[in-house]
């Protein structure tokens, strides 16, 4: 199994949408859902951390009065 912190944010959650699927068939033993249940907390954890590391690094575009791009500042996540 791949070292969660070493996972690109898309093969993580892939991963993680591959674990969803399992514990909602319900099919696994109770000890393997336990344990794929765990791994997918670690993916969850993983890919928000990703997703706040790229929010950082965005930022917009501002604009002058007629239109010319005038330099950038820190993205407003909200």
């Amino acid at each position: 199994m791949t070292d969660v912190k070493k996972m690109s944010f898309e093969a993580a959650l892939a991963e993680l949408e591959t674990i969803v699927a399992q514990l909602e068939g319900g099919k696994a033993p109770l000890q393997e859902s336990i344990s794929i249940y765990e791994r997918g907390e670690a993916l969850k954890r993983h890919c928000e951390t990703l997703l706040k590391q790229a929010e950082a690094r965005i930022e917009k575009i501002t604009l002058a009065a007629d239109g010319t791009p005038s330099g950038t500042e820190p993205l407003d996540a909200q």
